[in-house]
């Protein structure tokens, strides 16, 4: 059994399984060998995924505009707001009147798709929605490689600085605008997402009704996942080892941080190589929590090369600015296919700069970095 690193402190009885052991092996387990908890080697791999029954979600009453989807307003219930427009000033940023003018306009329509009037009362629940304001955004310079594409799926290698699907300031530069765009499939969603700054593999679904049997595979860690980092070495540092604790990520703060309390957060850190100073580490996160792989290698003394939150903030890092990428690769995907039982598995064909050329990545702009990522189905 491998070390355990807890927030909690040293357990009282090493002889327990502790929780985060338990976690730990059973993720493992669900693509690999269960063997260690039900004790024999003889069970297999999780079989194919039932497909289950959610409610669909409501359609938008206005259409997408160059790949992206109109935003969806709730109305909190218990709010005390005489008006939609007064809920509307109070919640979104444009201000009073650019928020009278979109009014006026008819730009905030009903779920069923008619124009929200300027006087209209506010209904605790109901919804109204409308499109952003489409603001001039920095290119990200490097090409978004499609890895696997079928009927079901598109996978895709997504490189550094690149945000997953439209968020904040971040809209029209994000994958999933971007590949809707160049491949032509309004319906194209994402199963789970990847940090602005982590590069690497991203899975997107094709169909709206089979989005949430993939988005199952990650909720209940059916899918294998294995990233690269590239970090400071500590020879006094026994790996590989496995780090439990509870992380959590407040609203408004940009970092996410570990905390007292029941642990929600595992990963397992493996020394690959090192060389000098630096070391070359394969992770594998059993839980999925906001920042969680570079939360627990800052953890251990071991803070990924390149990463603006940890172990300090340094700042915001200006969107033109595309040095010294954060070093850390989602490298590997693999999983069963809840809808075609296909056994996948997807490799990363991207590089991280600070192992392979050191003085490129601590000074130079990063030039494109990666040759086309591999992709392997098994079945």
């Amino acid at each position: 059994m491998p070390p355990f690193t807890s927030v909690g402190g040293a357990r009282e009885h090493p002889e327990a399984i502790s929780v985060c052991e338990y976690i730990a092996i059973f993720s493992e387990g669900s693509i690999h060998d269960v063997s260690r908890i039900h004790g024999s080697s003889s069970v297999r791999p999780v079989p194919l995924i039932v497909m289950r029954h959610r409610r669909r979600a409501a359609l938008p009453p206005l259409p997408q505009r160059d790949g992206i989807d109109p935003v969806r307003v709730r109305m909190p219930v218990g709010g005390g707001w005489a008006t939609v427009r007064d809920h509307l000033v109070a919640r979104l940023a444009p201000g009073a009147e650019v928020i009278d003018a979109m009014l006026l306009h008819g730009a905030f329509v009903t779920d069923d798709g008619r124009p929200v009037a300027p006087d209209a009362p506010y209904v605790p629940g109901a919804s109204v929605w409308f499109h952003r304001e489409r603001r001039p955004e920095t290119p990200v310079p490097f090409p978004l490689r499609v890895v696997h594409r079928d009927e079901h799926i598109v996978v895709v290698d997504k490189p550094h600085f690149l945000a997953t699907t439209p968020r904040g300031s971040h809209v029209t530069e994000t994958a999933l605008v971007r590949l809707r765009r160049e491949l032509g499939i309004s319906t194209l969603s994402a199963a789970h997402r990847l940090d602005r700054l982590t590069a690497g593999l991203v899975l997107f679904t094709v169909r709206p009704e089979e989005r949430g049997a993939y988005q199952t595979l990650f909720r209940d860690r059916q899918v294998h996942k294995e990233y690269t980092a590239i970090a400071p070495y500590d020879p006094g540092l026994t790996l590989p080892r496995t780090v439990c604790s509870r992380i959590e990520k407040e609203r408004g703060v940009v970092a996410a941080r570990e905390v007292p309390g029941e642990a929600n957060a595992v990963s397992r850190v493996e020394l690959l190589e090192h060389r000098a100073e630096l070391g070359r580490y394969r992770l594998l996160p059993h839980t999925g929590r906001t920042h969680q792989l570079r939360v627990h290698m800052n953890a251990l003394g071991l803070p990924i090369l390149g990463d603006p939150f940890f172990p300090e903030l340094t700042g915001p890092v200006a969107d033109d600015d595309f040095r010294r990428p954060l070093q850390l690769l989602a490298r590997t995907l693999a999983f069963t296919d809840p809808v075609t039982g296909h056994a996948h598995r997807f490799t990363s064909g991207r590089e991280l700069t600070a192992w392979t050329a050191y003085e490129r990545w601590q000074g130079a702009h990063e030039a494109d970095e990666a040759p086309s990522a591999v992709a392997n189905g098994a079945s």
